[in-house]
């Protein structure tokens, strides 16, 4: 695998004439933090469900951990730890019950299986909670529970689809931190995502759009290359302004942000002297404009745009 620990080359899911993932290749690092960014049916879970064996691709080729993609799926999920994006926990059991069946699952027994648990809780921080059930646990806690079992039997990769969908900023930065912890131990961690921020978090990422992947890189080498220079626009009645703004033919893209109004146009161009020019035309008053750094949200819009989403 060339030191890699995901490699797939071609990777292709039909479903009759639709292709949900269209021939794509990348490659994972050990200890790499990698993300899959996209927006709702983009392909990011159909592309964990080939990678963890759950799901035969109709084409393509590669390896999770060692394991070939499309004969060995049973080592495959030997090797992993998986982390759907709906809880994958029995209501109906306790805390200390659902850990006890995952680890049996993973074929942990005896003293390993009581020091893995005690790992788990001590991890997520729920010791006092072992014998709660789970159907009354707060949404974060739940979370935290579910990504204990993912990695009760200490696999060397771990796959989060949408794991801090639904929960509060704050849990949400716990959880990187958690993650943050098994990347610094080596472990290689393949995170789904449609939150701009927390793409922010990933050592490389992929963007994915209609099953294909239009940019792969670090964020930040991402956004040095957008070949735009990026502005922000605060007015009253923005909304209006935006429609005005984005019919402008100096400006490349236009986008809400917010309050604001995001705007890319040629770097080459006097942006701040244009704008205000053509706004002040048409009777725009007390507006600001500046100069700003790139975000994700400002690489995606601009990749997605170009290819017609």
């Amino acid at each position: 695998m060339n030191g890699n620990t995901v490699e797939v080359r071609g990777l292709t899911k039909r479903f009759g004439d639709f292709y949900a993932v269209n021939d794509i290749g990348f490659a994972v690092r050990a200890g790499e933090i990698f993300g899959f960014l996209g927006p709702n049916g983009a392909g990011k879970s159909t592309t964990i469900r080939m990678l963890c064996g759950i799901l035969a691709p109709t084409a393509g080729e590669g390896s999770v951990a060692g394991f070939n993609i499309m004969t060995e799926q049973e080592g495959i999920k030997s090797a992993i730890g998986y982390m759907s994006q709906r809880f994958s926990l029995y209501d109906d059991l306790t805390v200390r019950e659902n850990l006890e069946f995952f680890g049996s699952v993973y074929g942990l027994e005896g003293a390993r299986l009581r020091e893995r648990i005690a790992y788990v809780m001590k991890m997520a921080d729920i010791g006092r909670r072992g014998d709660a059930m789970v159907r009354g646990l707060p949404g974060g806690v739940k979370q935290r529970l579910a990504l204990g079992g993912a990695i009760l039997h200490d696999p060397p990769v771990l796959f989060l689809d949408e794991p801090t969908s639904g929960v509060d900023p704050i849990m949400r930065r716990t959880f990187w931190e958690i993650i943050y912890d098994f990347s610094r131990n080596g472990k290689t961690i393949f995170v789904t995502t449609h939150y701009m921020d927390e793409a922010e978090h990933c050592d490389r990422m992929a963007l994915i759009i209609a099953g294909k992947i239009i940019a792969l890189d670090s964020p930040a080498a991402l956004k040095a290359a957008l070949p735009y220079s990026v502005w922000s626009l605060r007015a009253e009645r923005f909304i209006e302004v935006f429609e005005e703004v984005a019919a402008f033919p100096f400006i490349d893209e236009a986008a809400i942000f917010g309050s604001d109004i995001h705007i890319m146009c040629k770097k080459d161009l006097p942006l701040k002297r244009e704008l205000s020019r053509a706004l002040r035309e048409r009777g725009v008053s007390g507006f600001r404009i500046e100069e700003v750094d790139a975000t994700l949200e400002d690489v995606f819009v601009s990749h997605a745009r170009r290819l017609g989403v």
